[in-house]
């Protein structure tokens, strides 16, 4: 696919011709489909976001989860828009307009900004969903009443900063001076945020077990451990190979700026799924009864009364 290839001189979310593996109709049907799945996303989340504001009680599961949809939101909504320059780009009559560049690298520090304010959210809520879980007599009586909204401002604003660093000292070039980005995004993907929700969701998944036979688990464990492990499918390749190509291990960079795009692309998919996982999760599958919205997210995130 030498078509398709992340434009090394300004690490922006851009693909530019290299040569002919494919042609401009079938690199439309590619952006064709991303775009596709960016508007699914934005409307899913859009509407997961307003009922979580307006017409569902809060709890301080679900301000993680409110966070998580803006986070998703913002991020198909800069998809959308970078997706329709690469369209632009290929079969538009001015492909390359004045402030193309400074305007797609803010796209994209905002872009990796939704990706990491969207895996330090998961990370908070899974791993308190779990600590919960564990010590229920913290959750009641030690919890700080004002942790979830504490824990998503911490995450918007590390995600941010993590973005801000990645872009500005990294340059508009993979120099020796990436090395400390890369080793930093690395480390709190990999080495921190990744074991703290797989440790959390096994835990969860023990809880489960051990409680299913008494009444059926509830609803907002199994999307904490579905959406961690979509998750974690998603930013686990993009993270490494981003590691990969800030730390030269290998030669062939053409073929790791690919992989960049294709793995940066599919978050938009990840973002979409989400959505998803919170309707099918709060359906009743055993009765053929239409339910409203609201009622279908009221169950997915309905949580025990000591929690």
């Amino acid at each position: 696919m030498d078509i398709t290839r992340l434009d090394a001189s300004s690490q922006n979310l851009t693909w530019k011709q290299g040569s002919n593996d494919l042609d401009s109709g079938q690199r439309t049907i590619v952006f064709a489909f991303f775009l596709f799945a960016s508007v699914v996303g934005l409307v899913g989340n859009l509407i997961v976001f307003w009922y979580l504001c307006f017409k569902i009680q809060r709890n301080k599961y679900t301000i993680y989860i409110n966070n998580l949809s803006a986070a998703d939101a913002l991020l198909e909504t800069v998809a959308v828009i970078i997706l329709m320059v690469n369209i632009n780009t290929f079969n538009g009559p001015n492909p390359e307009f004045n402030g193309k560049q400074s305007f797609v690298l803010s796209l994209t520090i905002l872009y990796y900004a939704m990706i990491y304010t969207g895996m330090f959210l998961l990370t908070a809520i899974s791993t308190e969903r779990c600590v919960s879980a564990l010590f229920p007599i913290w959750n009641t009586v030690r919890r700080p009443r004002h942790l979830s909204t504490i824990m998503c401002c911490f995450a918007w604003a590390i995600g941010s900063l993590e973005s801000l660093l990645q872009h500005f000292v990294c340059g508009t070039e993979n120099t020796g001076k990436c090395l400390p980005i890369g080793v930093l995004n690395f480390v709190l993907a990999i080495g921190i945020c990744l074991p703290l929700m797989v440790i959390s969701s096994l835990i969860l998944l023990i809880k489960i077990k051990r409680t299913f036979r008494q009444r059926y688990p509830p609803k907002l464990y199994i999307i904490i451990i579905v959406a961690a492990v979509v998750f974690t499918l998603s930013v686990l390749p993009l993270n490494t190979v981003r590691f990969l190509l800030y730390c030269n291990l290998t030669a062939d960079k053409n073929t790791l700026h690919k992989m960049v795009t294709v793995t940066e692309f599919w978050m938009i998919v990840n973002s979409a799924i989400n959505p998803c996982i919170y309707f099918l999760v709060g359906r009743r599958w055993n009765r053929c009864t239409c339910y409203s919205i609201k009622d279908t997210l009221n169950r997915a995130f309905t949580v025990d009364i000591n929690d």
